[in-house]
């Protein structure tokens, strides 16, 4: 598969998944009454996703990883966050094993890029390793030859 947008990749789609269920937790009457919590599970799950997009229009495979790397961290927060809920009775233990094991999915996902972009340093992963949706091949070779 060509990916050509931040769309196109796994994690973000995951990613988005999640943070529409956590949405919907959010929703509920109890759990809308704490702001607190409510902003900082959903600002996480939003920095997910947001860190994964940055990261792709990266100049780098390397600022893509480091990217890559918050978004992983802001897994553990939603994670952290999904505790606080269960232990407010915010949200029941079969909602909160299915949004941990989420977050579990999603970092997993975001460890296998992170590994590929690894493996391939001296490529960009958007405009080379894969290939940028508008580049002729003069293009490409043009752009390879500047790297």
């Amino acid at each position: 598969m060509r990916i050509s947008r931040f769309e196109d990749l796994e994690c973000w789609r995951e990613a988005k998944g999640l943070t529409r269920n956590l949405y919907e937790f959010t929703k509920r009457i109890e759990f809308s009454k704490d702001f607190r919590l409510a902003g900082q599970m959903t600002g996480a799950a939003i920095s997910i996703m947001n860190n994964i997009c940055e990261g792709f229009d990266a100049q780098s495979n390397n600022e893509f990883v480091r990217f890559l790397n918050y978004s992983r961290r802001s897994c553990s927060e939603v994670q952290n966050c999904l505790y606080v809920a269960l232990d407010q009775n915010f949200i029941a233990e079969d909602e909160f094993r299915s949004a941990y094991d989420h977050c579990v999915k999603v970092r997993k996902i975001i460890d296998v890029l992170i590994r590929y972009l690894k493996q391939h340093q001296k490529k960009h992963f958007q405009s080379k390793a894969i290939g940028h949706p508008n580049d002729q091949p003069a293009q490409r070779a043009q752009r390879t030859k500047r790297a």
